[in-house]
Parts: C-alpha cells; sequence; structure tokens
C-alpha cells in the first residue's frame, strides 16, 4: 500500500493547495486576497484579512504537509478547520450534495485528512524518514477537536468584530 497511500495524500494534499493558493494568490482562476477578502466580508468572518490569510495559509500549508506526509495530524487539523468553517459558514444550508452546493466534498477532505492522522501518512513519508511518525486515533480525535476549537473560534471572533462594527456605525462614531 505504499504507492496507494502516497498517491491519495498527494492528490488531497496538492487539492488543498491549490484552494489555499486561489484564495492567496489568485492562480487556478481563485479571487487573489482582495477577492476572498470580499467572501469573508460577506460571510461576517471579520477582520476579512485575518481570516482570509488564515484560510489561505491553512490549506496551503496544509496541503503542502500533507502532501509530503510532515507533522500529519497537524496538516490534518488545520486542513479539518478550515472546512469546518467552509461547511458551517457557506455550505450547511444547501444541504449535502455537491452539485446543489452542499457540503458534500467538504466532508471528504476532512475524512481523508483525519484519515491520515488516524493511518499514518504511509512508509513513503517525511514523518516516517524523519522517525516522527504520530498517529493512531487519538491522534484523529486531537485533529478533529483542534480544527473544531478553531473554526469556531474564527466564527465567534468574526461575528464578535460585526457587533463590534455595527454598534459603532449606530452610535455615529
Amino acid at each position: 500500500m505504499k504507492l496507494g497511500k502516497l498517491a491519495l495524500r498527494v492528490t488531497v494534499g496538492s487539492l488543498f493547495i491549490g484552494h489555499g493558493t486561489q484564495k492567496l494568490l489568485g492562480w487556478f482562476g481563485g479571487p487573489n486576497l482582495e477577492g476572498t477578502d470580499a467572501m469573508m466580508e460577506s460571510l461576517d468572518l471579520r477582520p476579512a484579512r485575518r481570516n482570509t490569510l488564515a484560510a489561505g495559509i491553512s490549506e496551503t500549508g496544509g496541503g503542502a504537509l500533507l502532501a509530503a506526509g510532515l507533522a500529519t495530524p497537524a496538516a490534518a487539523a488545520a486542513l479539518t478547520g478550515t472546512m469546518i468553517t467552509a461547511i458551517r459558514k457557506v455550505h450547511l444550508g444547501n444541504g449535502m450534495w455537491n452539485a446543489s452546493g452542499g457540503y458534500e466534498f467538504n466532508l471528504v477532505m476532512i475524512a481523508a485528512a483525519l484519515s491520515f492522522a488516524d493511518a499514518g501518512p504511509g512508509k513513503v513519508s517525511l514523518d516516517r524518514l524523519f522517525g516522527i511518525e504520530r498517529k493512531g486515533a487519538g491522534w484523529a480525535l486531537a485533529a478533529l477537536a483542534a480544527g473544531a476549537a478553531a473554526s469556531t473560534a474564527a466564527i465567534e471572533l468574526g461575528r464578535q468584530e460585526s457587533e463590534r462594527e455595527r454598534a459603532g456605525s449606530t452610535t455615529g462614531a
């Protein structure tokens, strides 16, 4: 299974790198920083630039780490956090299926990332090469918990910032 895990890890990691560089650099037809800022504003994820950078760096960096099989549980946590936030802020109201704008894709990507935290990145990985491989159900659950906590923090901080902005605009400040 050396090649199977490697192929899946590189594919999933590369897709995340693509999504992150769409946000950060406008690559692959993406919106770049300004366009992603506008999306973050519309989702009440404020300040927008902070959330744009957090999502873009998490996807790009987490995807690169996953593809390389390096710091796999940390990569899974970063990727899970961005996907949970996307589900909660964009896709949940559209139902499950991607054809309707739902969260199907995000859920599959979370499952893939967490499966590597559970089963490990495989023999052909930097974690294995450096002797730092961490894997198992505990690591997968920790990655899920960290991702969920980061998502909750981003959404709550954005909500609070939006409330402060609204309160400031009503007081004339």
